[in-house]
């Protein structure tokens, strides 16, 4: 027979709120909790502590990653496996949607991130389309289109992601015009402020915007609960905000003001 686990409460004692609470007070102990750990320790299922690691997460207190969840940083983003894992459904909603308004024979840029992968996806029954990516999963992604040319801009390769990033490869950018840009970001302020954690990746982003002749933003609900340093630029510059959930009153209406249609996975 086992032993029992030290300092374990008995089964859901104190209700759902004390072990909210238990549970995020052990992840800013130790920095991360895990899903089945947690529910041998609190006596519960694996589910009943998914609702509650959703639950912080929704409050902006943890973020989920695969099998569990760590406190949020401003300053650091999270592993690439775990961004992936992350509203990988709310991904896939929001890359239909945005795929929807892109017509064939167009040419677009889709830059770095696992949302634009998701569009990526979305685009391989795309005809006559030229992609251009700074993202070396999109262009293996979209490798399953033979109706789509693919241009892989250079730069310094950043091994965690595939990304494509540094001085060269906001030159190659230069040289282009395309119809669209389609971007992510790591977070969204409250001000409608597009952010993200690296400074090289935040150059080619703005080089990219630049040199479009429409802009979409894919963002999930999750990027609104986070707040990473660095400033891509504003709502106000893009035409189409593709995401899962209803935006913030106040920026809903700035949106309005600047013509950014807000578009919602599913409506």
């Amino acid at each position: 027979m086992s032993s029992p686990i030290p300092n374990r409460p008995a089964r859901d004692a104190g209700g759902t709120s004390a072990r909210l609470a238990a549970i995020l007070d052990i992840a800013r102990r130790t920095g991360r909790v895990q899903v089945e750990p947690m529910a041998e320790q609190f006596g519960v299922t694996v589910q009943t502590i998914r609702r509650d690691l959703g639950a912080l997460a929704l409050q902006g207190k943890l973020q989920r990653v695969h099998g569990g969840a760590i406190l949020p940083s401003t300053v650091a983003n999270i592993g690439y496996q775990d961004r992936r894992d992350l509203n990988e459904s709310a991904k896939a909603a929001i890359a239909q949607a945005c795929a929807r308004d892109i017509p064939d024979g167009c040419s677009l840029f889709l830059n770095i991130g696992t949302t634009t992968e998701a569009v990526a996806r979305a685009l391989r029954a795309h005809r006559d389309i030229m992609v251009l990516t700074n993202n070396l999963n999109v262009a293996n992604i979209l490798v399953d289109n033979p109706n789509c040319e693919i241009i892989v801009v250079g730069g310094l390769l950043r091994r965690t992601d595939g990304g494509l990033v540094g001085t060269v490869t906001t030159d190659v950018i230069q040289q282009f015009k395309f119809d669209l840009a389609v971007i992510s970001c790591s977070g969204l302020d409250q001000d409608g402020d597009m952010l993200d954690y690296d400074i090289q990746e935040v150059g080619v982003s703005q080089s990219i915007l630049k040199q479009a002749r429409r802009r979409f933003l894919v963002a999930d609900q999750s990027k609104f609960r986070r707040r990473a340093p660095a400033r891509i630029g504003s709502l106000a510059q893009m035409d189409s905000f593709y995401t899962d959930a209803a935006v913030p009153a106040a920026l809903a209406s700035a949106c309005k003001s600047w013509g950014t249609a807000i578009n919602l996975a599913g409506t």
